[in-house]
């Protein structure tokens, strides 16, 4: 059977516009045909619809870039494992993701494209189903962590530390889902804040959100001593090994966590790039963690701290909207590019950076969805 990348690509552009409805009858249709798989899934299935249509766009539009599918299929069936996925379940998946697809691309609907899509899924489903029998023998579904500490930095962030029972194996810039035993199934991204340390602690950033199950739990419920359970990290925002470059990194809010791993990746790998860190929030109190960021600057004077904030008109300090507030500068087009922060001011950011010349291939980018 061959893959054919554009059929894949034609029909899936038109159910793009109506995702909610088509991610909705796909649940349907896999509940119906698979009463018992409802169990695997939360309560509340919002999130979970709007990640099948993340996964499932990001899927259709690299159909045709094998390596960067090979790399985000893998590391999606090893997370998939936490869940309790098997082989099976790819079946019941493959069947009513084609029978969701039918549905909404009926007008353009032939035999040649039910024969692409039938391709592109038995290929990506192959792949997940052997990375996670591969991962099964050498790590853990999801890890134990304990909260070893807790510090509430404004009233709806926090920063938490926690040391895993086993070796967490993580690069700086990655993210890890983790669940809380107030709500089970329900599992939240964030991500982990420092480079890797001997004691085996990780950090994570997190702000609550109106209506965030899991994220109100983390900053008002949880205290020392607590477990959470934590997915297999997951992620391809990482430092080039071996670049040479200059590094521009713009953080809004809790977007920081990433981006400071990083930097401290850098500063512990003995490089010495200048580095630029644009650090945005909405107001100077929501800086949650500038004394840290002042301690690093001062030790390492290769990196510059620049703390921006948007919506206090008394602050003292650099005002502006980051994706303004790049462009105030020199010219970034032979930097390495890390973005990271909500869903519109990334896109902006890169927008501006690419109409200034940035090379995409330099903008490295990471996106904070919140929770419903």
């Amino acid at each position: 059977m061959t893959l054919n990348p554009r059929l894949v690509k034609e029909s899936f552009s038109i159910i793009e516009p109506v995702a909610d409805k088509a991610a909705a009858y796909f649940y349907g249709r896999l509940f119906a045909e698979n009463p018992h798989l409802r169990g695997m899934f939360p309560p509340a299935m919002d999130a979970q619809r709007d990640r099948l249509f993340s996964a499932l766009t990001r899927i259709a539009w690299s159909v045709d870039s094998p390596e960067s599918m090979r790399s985000f299929l893998s590391q999606l069936g090893r997370d998939h494992r936490k869940y309790g996925v098997v082989a099976e379940h790819y079946t019941a998946i493959g069947s009513a993701l084609l029978a969701t697809v039918r549905r909404f691309a009926a007008d353009i609907w032939n035999a040649e494209i039910e024969a692409a899509w039938v391709s592109a899924y038995t290929a990506a489903a192959n792949l997940m189903i052997e990375s996670a029998e591969a991962d099964a023998g050498v790590s853990p579904a999801w890890w134990l962590a304990e909260v070893t500490d807790h510090e509430r930095r404004h009233d709806d962030i926090a920063v938490l530390t926690l040391r895993p029972t086993q070796r967490l194996p993580y690069t700086p810039g990655q993210y890890v889902n983790v669940q809380t035993a107030r709500w089970p199934r329900v599992w939240r991204t964030y991500s982990i804040a420092n480079a890797p340390r001997p004691d085996n602690t990780i950090r994570l950033h997190v702000r609550s959100v109106p209506g965030g199950w899991v994220s109100t739990t983390l900053i008002r419920d949880t205290r020392i001593g607590d477990t959470l359970m934590l997915g297999p990290p997951m992620g391809t925002m990482a430092a080039p090994a071996r670049s040479v470059r200059d590094m521009l990194f713009v953080a809004g809010g809790t977007g920081l966590a990433p981006l400071k791993a990083i930097i401290e990746q850098v500063i512990d790998s003995g490089r010495r790039p200048t580095m630029h860190l644009l650090y945005g929030a909405r107001t100077s109190a929501e800086l949650y963690d500038l004394p840290d960021l002042i301690r690093m600057e001062s030790a390492f004077p290769w990196l510059r701290v620049l703390p921006v904030v948007s919506d206090e008109p008394g602050y003292e300090g650099m005002r502006g909207r980051l994706p303004d507030v790049t462009r105030r500068f020199h010219s970034w087009t032979e930097h390495e590019v890390y973005v990271c922060g909500p869903p519109s001011m990334v896109t902006e950011t890169v927008r501006n950076l690419q109409a200034d010349g940035v090379p995409p291939a330099r903008i490295h980018r990471d996106v904070l969805h919140g929770e419903p």
